[in-house]
C-alpha cells in the first residue's frame, strides 16, 4: 500500500471521528447536561436533590422521561370542550371559600382529567402522568404534585379515629397555596396550542383568569377572603 493512500485512509478515518464527536456532543446539548437543565428547569434540580447531588444519575433518570414521553403530542380541545373545563375550574376556586378541602380534591381530580384530555396518561397512572406532564409542562408540574399530596393527607386524616397529630388534615393556607400552584399547570394544560381553534368568550375568560400573582390577587373575591392582609 502506498504512502499516499495511507494518509488517504487516516484523513478519512480522522473526518470520521471527527463527524461522530459533533454528534455526540450535539446530542448531549439536546438530551443531556445543560438541555436537560434548560428543558426542565426547576424538574432539574429536584431530580439533582432526589439523587443526593448526583447529577449523573439525575440526568440519565431525566434523559430516561424524555426518551419514554418526549414523542407525546399533545390533543387539542374543542372550544366547547375548554369553556366547560374553565367554567369548572371557576366552580371548584369558588367552592374554596365554603370548602376549602373539598376545594382542593376537586382540583387535583380536575387536573388529572383535563391532562388525560389533553392526551396524557389517564388518572390511574398518576405517576406515569406525571412523569409525562414533567417532560411537557415541566415548571408548573409540582402544583399538581402538591393538590394530590393534600388530596391524599386529607383523606387519611379523615380515615384516622384515635386523633393523633400526624392524622391532621392540611391547614387553609397550605390548601389555598396548593390551589394556586395546581392552577398554573391548569392552565398551561388548558391553553391552546398554536393553531388550535378557541372560541372568543374563552380567550377572554382564560386571560382574566391568568391574571393573578404569588398572593392571590385577582382571584375571584370570594376566594380572595382567604388571602393574607398584607402588611
Amino acid at each position: 500500500m502506498s504512502t499516499g493512500v495511507i494518509i488517504a485512509l487516516i484523513v478519512i478515518v480522522a473526518v470520521v471521528v471527527a463527524v461522530v464527536a459533533v454528534l455526540a456532543v450535539r446530542a448531549r446539548g439536546s438530551h443531556g447536561g445543560g438541555g436537560l437543565k434548560r428543558r426542565f428547569g426547576p424538574e432539574y434540580d429536584r431530580a439533582v436533590a432526589r439523587h443526593d447531588g448526583d447529577v449523573q444519575a439525575a440526568e440519565r433518570e431525566l434523559a430516561a422521561l424524555v426518551e419514554r414521553h418526549g414523542g407525546l403530542r399533545e390533543r387539542p380541545l374543542e372550544p366547547a370542550e375548554r369553556e366547560r373545563y374553565e367554567a369548572r375550574w371557576t366552580a371548584t376556586q369558588e367552592h374554596f371559600v365554603d370548602s376549602p378541602r373539598e376545594a382542593v380534591a376537586e382540583a387535583d381530580r380536575l387536573v388529572a382529567e383535563l391532562a388525560g384530555a389533553r392526551g396524557f396518561p389517564d388518572a390511574g397512572q398518576y405517576e406515569e402522568q406525571v412523569a409525562a406532564l414533567s417532560v411537557h409542562h415541566a415548571r408548573h408540574v409540582q402544583g399538581y404534585r402538591s393538590v394530590h399530596r393534600l388530596a391524599g393527607a386529607q383523606g387519611k386524616a379523615d380515615g384516622r379515629a384515635d386523633g393523633s397529630s400526624d392524622a391532621a388534615a392540611p391547614g387553609t393556607e397550605d390548601l389555598r397555596g396548593a390551589l394556586l400552584e395546581a392552577r398554573a399547570l391548569f392552565e398551561d394544560l388548558l391553553a391552546p396550542a398554536r393553531g388550535e381553534l378557541t372560541s372568543k368568550k374563552t380567550e377572554t375568560t382564560t386571560t382574566a383568569t391568568a391574571r393573578h400573582d404569588d398572593h392571590g390577587r385577582h382571584l375571584p373575591r370570594a376566594f380572595q377572603r382567604h388571602q393574607p392582609k398584607e402588611s
